[in-house]
């Protein structure tokens, strides 16, 4: 059975209200349409990283060490992840075209997206470990195949995103309404010729959805090995997200260069599927092992330290040899 949530409806209620007003800050500052500027990107990033630390002193101070352990290793994992997603993002951002002015509010209509997604994600999983143990051995395969999938792609070097007008979403779309041939600034649907059309911007931002699919089931797995608190699940997530619309022009040239960052998130994700597999079967044979959270953050950030340095001595050595 999971364990008992350390957050009351209050608590919840709080988190959520904090969480929208964010949103809706975020909502603000891209009502604008404007290019980002570096200085503008750091500032947001900054405010953004720290929140979660601040966070997690105040769980150490009204819960514990453990809570606040918890909670620091699954942010660890999902910020990981979600520097992942942005790299899909910035494929797709490419891929459309779309202009450098209205990136962030494609960016960050991404992230409600993804936010969503993953809520609905969190309570399925939350019913799911409350019908018995056998979640965690699901989580686990799930976990395991998922990691098998990147590293394969990242050997192979495939494509994150091929085609983007052969995605099935994009083709739905195009097929049940017209779309512009241009970008009409922050605007998703336009009416020309009498009829109302889609623009670009929303069909980009329907690939973009569809791809947050996809990191859900990947990061909520995968926080749940972390901590069984739905609560705790839900900030690490939160925290996750928000934020990456200014992380991505922060990172938006150091992402091309982390080669080997989906190498470590399959190493990651592998890592803490053989966790939730040793807890699923340490509850029928005690004798099983765990793998305690503390050990987790440390393999963690060592993966993560250790493929951005091969990541940063690769791109060297390919910039030496081709002066």
């Amino acid at each position: 059975m999971p364990a008992q949530s350390i957050a009351s409806p209050t608590l919840w209620l709080v988190s959520i209200v904090v969480l929208l007003a964010l949103l809706v800050v975020d909502f603000v500052v891209t009502r604008r349409p404007h290019e980002v500027s570096v200085k503008e990107a750091t500032g947001w990033s900054v405010f953004y990283l720290a929140l979660p630390f601040v966070f997690g002193l105040w769980l150490w101070t009204a819960f514990g060490g453990g809570q606040a352990l918890e909670f620091v290793t699954g942010f660890v994992v999902e910020k990981s992840l979600s520097v992942d997603n942005l790299f899909v993002f910035m494929l797709l951002l490419a891929a459309f075209a779309v202009p450098s002015a209205v990136q962030q509010r494609v960016l960050l209509y991404g992230i409600v997206g993804a936010l969503v997604l993953r809520g609905v994600f969190i309570a399925a999983g939350a019913a799911m470990l409350s019908a018995g143990t056998w979640a965690f051995l699901v989580f686990g395969l799930v976990l395991l195949a998922s990691a098998v999938k990147i590293l394969h792609a990242a050997v192979t070097g495939a494509e994150a995103v091929g085609d983007t007008s052969q995605m099935r979403s994009v083709r739905l779309l195009r097929k049940l309404m017209p779309v512009t041939d241009d970008y009409r600034g922050t605007k998703m649907f336009v009416r020309e010729h009498g009829r109302r059309a889609l623009t670009p911007l929303a069909v980009v931002v329907v690939a973009i959805f569809a791809t947050d699919v996809v990191f859900a089931i990947d990061s909520v797995p995968a926080v749940y090995g972390i901590t069984e608190d739905p609560y705790l699940v839900f900030t690490t997530n939160a925290f996750a997200l928000l934020g990456l619309r200014a992380l991505y022009f922060v990172l938006h040239s150091a992402l091309a260069k982390l080669v080997h960052l989906n190498h470590g998130l399959a190493i990651i994700l592998a890592f803490i599927g053989v966790k939730l597999v040793l807890h699923w079967a340490h509850g029928i044979w005690p004798a099983v092992p765990e793998i305690p959270t503390l050990v987790s953050l440390g393999v963690i950030v060592v993966v993560l330290g250790v493929v951005t340095l091969t990541s940063l001595r690769s791109r060297r050595t390919a910039d030496a040899r081709s002066d």
